[in-house]
């Protein structure tokens, strides 16, 4: 029996799922999510990433926010690559930052995507609306895993 081939989604497709299924989430500051997942792809796509990169981008928060299930992802008309990049930047409940930032570091691509996702979590202005406590703990995070993931200059 020949399995029967998926249509490839278009950039465009990626991005209306996306912003569909985080429809109503906010992020921390209590702005739309979409906001962030736009920042993201655009991050990616000025660090001269691929089409791959940018769709895995506008899912890289998806799955670990069971906006989609591993399923959905596993049989969407996407790149292995771009599934692969999904699965590496999604955190595992439990797993420590060292494993998370091994698998990123493993996975071919996702590297660029975990960076730009960094670079807007960590932008001053966001973490600025956020209380003190929040933003110094976001802070610290966002600064470990940029030392395991080799992006400190």
């Amino acid at each position: 029996m020949t399995e029967t081939p998926r249509t490839q989604l278009t950039l465009a497709q990626v991005e209306a799922t996306a912003r569909a299924v985080h429809a109503g989430q906010t992020d921390k500051a209590g702005r739309p999510y979409a906001e962030h997942l736009r920042a993201v792809a655009e991050g990616v796509r000025a660090r001269g990433g691929d089409e791959e990169q940018i769709a895995a981008a506008w899912l890289h928060d998806a799955v670990e926010d069971e906006a989609l299930s591993p399923e959905w992802l596993r049989e969407a008309g996407l790149s292995s690559r771009t599934k692969d990049i999904v699965l590496a930047v999604t955190k595992r409940t439990g797993e420590p930052p060292e494993a998370y930032a091994a698998r990123i570091l493993a996975t071919p691509g996702a590297l660029l995507v975990k960076e730009a996702d960094l670079a807007h979590n960590a932008d001053p202005a966001r973490l600025a609306v956020l209380d003190a406590d929040t933003r110094k703990r976001l802070t610290e995070k966002y600064a470990r895993m940029r030392v395991l993931l080799g992006l400190v200059r």
